[in-house]
């Protein structure tokens, strides 16, 4: 898959994520709270890679979201392999919001 491609695959996944939201925030997506760290494609295998946390490391609903943001990668690459990755390295902030509005609501 060339380059663009991969960059435009990424952003459709990217997209699909804005839709997925923690249920502790319902209001806004896990991608626009910083969750996701990142979408890592390989192109050759078909796999695809979700680095993500969540808002504390005793998530109650960790299973859910986990589910949750694997099927959305799903409805976008279903012949793919997806693989979470779960990281709190580094933990959760209200600063990795990516909206600055946003993020001066938690600030």
């Amino acid at each position: 898959m060339p380059e663009n491609q991969n960059k435009k695959l990424e952003e459709r996944i990217i997209e699909k994520l804005k839709t997925v939201y923690d249920p502790e925030f319902p209001l806004v997506d896990m991608y626009t709270l910083g969750l996701i760290y990142g979408v890592d494609l390989d192109k050759e295998k078909n796999i695809c890679n979700i680095t993500m946390t969540f808002t504390t490391p005793t998530c109650p609903m960790a299973d859910m979201i986990m589910n949750l943001v694997k099927n959305a990668v799903l409805d976008v690459i279903s012949d793919w392999e997806v693989n979470i990755i779960i990281s709190f390295e580094p933990m959760w902030q209200p600063s990795m919001i990516k909206d600055t509005d946003l993020q001066k609501m938690f600030l």
